[in-house]
């Protein structure tokens, strides 16, 4: 039921008094303000969840526990900065393994594509049906191209326009995608070109490129508007392939709760980055980060899908 908002407007030490109240340990008051000045209450208390208490469901039929606002015993505030400060560190890496991978596919589908035609990314007779015709996905995904085209003031856009009618060819439009774009129309691809970028990229399937892609743009939405991400659950989870087809991936394969949250997408970009850049140190980052997890009660790597024994699977150095 909705019900009207009424809670009443806290100043910083009235939000350190409740705090207090509802049992969370704040044993400097002076930093707590500047974290809840800098932050923000409201931003923070995603980061103090795992510490609320909560009971089981009433009644038992009930989907979930009943979670309630104070915090179970010896919840200190240094604890929920350090998480944010660990979540925030998370971002950032997963976006630098992101880029890398947005950069490469954009220019591996031009390569590609512009086999076919320079505007094989506007010809239907290049592209899957299901995407031209039975959803007509690719009307609006051109809207959005031609939107991104007309307002870009990239000195290559206003080059072309200087000399050239529209609309740009396939390589010069990829420097206008977006990942979300990007996922977009790699689904939108046909099967033969396709299963080109999947064997290029190491996957027996092509389904498992779509779907890795798909649950990495969920991962950089996040990332990119500076959502908590540490125990996400995501949204759009990547495909497993079967037992023995990938044996880097074979730890992936039965741990469905892995796939659930960021480690399954971790190992999407660990997996794509052996592709596109080999001597990379995403993966020997990603470690030393995850490595550096803060040690308090009630929260751990396994919160994100991190197996305990992540680190000795072959995928990872």
């Amino acid at each position: 039921m909705v019900v009207a908002f009424t809670k009443p407007y806290l100043s910083v030490p009235d939000q350190i008094a409740q705090l207090k109240r509802r049992g969370m340990v704040i044993s400097d008051d002076a930093a707590a303000t500047a974290y809840l000045r800098r932050i923000g209450y409201y931003r923070l208390s995603g980061y103090w969840h795992p510490w609320r208490n909560s009971t089981p469901p009433h009644p038992p039929s009930q989907p979930a526990l009943v979670v309630h606002d104070d915090f179970r015993p010896g919840t200190e505030f240094r604890h929920v900065v350090e998480l944010y400060v660990f979540d925030k560190k998370l971002r950032l890496l997963i976006l630098d393994g992101v880029e890398r991978i947005e950069v490469a596919l954009r220019t591996d589908i031009a390569l590609l594509m512009g086999l076919h035609s320079p505007v094989a990314h506007r010809d239907p007779a290049y592209l899957s049906l299901k995407f031209t015709t039975v959803t007509k996905d690719h009307a609006e995904w051109l809207k959005r191209l031609d939107k991104s085209y007309s307002r870009s003031k990239e000195d290559f856009v206003k080059h072309y326009k200087a000399k050239y009618l529209p609309p740009a060819p396939l390589w010069i439009a990829v420097e206008l995608w977006d990942f979300g774009m990007l996922s977009h129309f790699l689904g939108g691809m046909r099967d033969p070109d396709l299963d080109i970028l999947a064997t290029n990229y190491g996957f027996p399937r092509r389904i498992l490129l779509t779907s890795w892609v798909r649950s990495i743009n969920f991962v950089r939405n996040v990332c990119a508007h500076h959502g908590r991400l540490w125990n996400r659950s995501v949204i759009d989870q990547p495909k497993a392939p079967s037992h023995g087809a990938v044996p880097a991936l074979d730890h992936l394969v039965a741990d469905t709760y892995a796939r659930e949250r960021l480690y399954g997408v971790a190992v999407a970009i660990r997996y794509l980055l052996q592709t596109v850049n080999p001597s990379t140190t995403w993966g020997a980052r990603l470690g030393d980060l995850v490595n550096g997890f803060p040690s308090a009660p009630g929260i751990s790597i396994r919160h994100m899908g991190f197996p305990s024994d992540w680190q000795s699977q072959h995928l990872w150095p």
